[in-house]
């Protein structure tokens, strides 16, 4: 399946103690880039959250936002988390034997510490489990949104691709009588500067421009380019750096095309192609 690097899930539940509420979304971006915004009751999960994403996801820019809402009536008086106290105190002996001068922590510093006050009406294991749970769900909706979304995306592609491969079969039986033509031309104007129809002069001159205007190289590996597009697609899996590649070399063949060209239609193809092939470049950025 192809997955698209923007997608979004929100989800939420119900806790005896108040509410809890998870939100992913993501956009497209060159690397992995995954921000975290949680309340510090449950910054210890954050390793597990950051695996859990990154499991799902190889690149994109992903921010994840945790809310807990306590119920006013759930609320009871906080208490001293003696472990963090005490571990706060050592800290403070151990900085002060290094450095005499520094100042000891007042009661307001140590209250302000993350994780020295404690509610007794939030349980952390409580709180950790339904995290996991809403996690495992968030993470299913956003796989959900970002398939739904890769697959729009890889329709768009395949039609673009059979576009493009429409015009390069209508541009390659033009090829053989452009050439003539252009030869004709060519020969005439040769022998009206030289004055002789023998010249070898004529015929080496004839002979080169031909090999330059002849496009059937580009139109070959226009169709090689595009079946490789296909296959990719058809393949799924996280293709976008493939696929962007893929770009690469499709508007290349389509300049090279355009530039060669000396029939008017030839060039009307090769400048829609580069549309095409640009529409395909623009969505290709957002697959995973």
């Amino acid at each position: 399946m192809i997955y698209s690097m923007t997608g979004f899930a929100s989800v939420a539940a119900e806790l005896d103690s108040g509410s809890l509420s998870l939100e992913l979304r993501s956009v497209n971006h060159r690397y992995l880039d995954l921000q975290l915004r949680m309340p510090d009751e449950l910054r210890a999960q954050e390793p597990v959250l950051r695996e859990s994403i990154a499991a799902q996801m190889s690149r994109g820019k992903v921010e994840c936002r945790i809310n807990l809402a306590v119920r006013q009536s759930a609320q009871e008086p906080a208490r001293l988390n003696q472990v963090m106290v005490q571990q706060l105190s050592v800290w403070s002996s151990q900085i002060r034997e290094r450095l005499p001068d520094a100042h000891e922590l007042s009661v307001n510093d140590v209250l302000r510490w993350n994780g020295v006050l404690e509610s007794p009406a939030l349980s952390a294991e409580t709180l950790h489990a339904a995290l996991q749970t809403l996690l495992l769900k968030a993470l299913k909706e956003f796989a959900a949104a970002r398939q739904r979304e890769g697959e729009k995306l890889k329709t768009f592609l395949l039609e673009r691709v059979s576009q493009i491969e429409a015009l390069r079969a209508a541009v390659a039986p033009r090829v053989p009588a452009a050439i003539v033509a252009y030869e004709s031309r060519l020969r005439a104007r040769l022998l009206e500067a030289l004055g002789s129809e023998d010249d070898e002069r004529v015929r080496q001159e004839i002979t080169l421009y031909a090999s330059k205007i002849d496009v059937d190289e580009e139109l070959s590996r226009l169709q090689t380019h595009l079946a490789e597009v296909q296959r990719v697609l058809e393949k799924g899996g996280a293709v976008g750096k493939r696929l962007d590649f893929l770009m690469q070399e499709l508007h290349r063949e389509a300049n090279t095309l355009g530039s060669k060209s000396v029939d008017a239609e030839v060039s009307r193809s090769a400048m829609e192609i580069k549309i095409l092939i640009e529409q395909m470049r623009e969505q290709v950025q957002n697959i995973e």
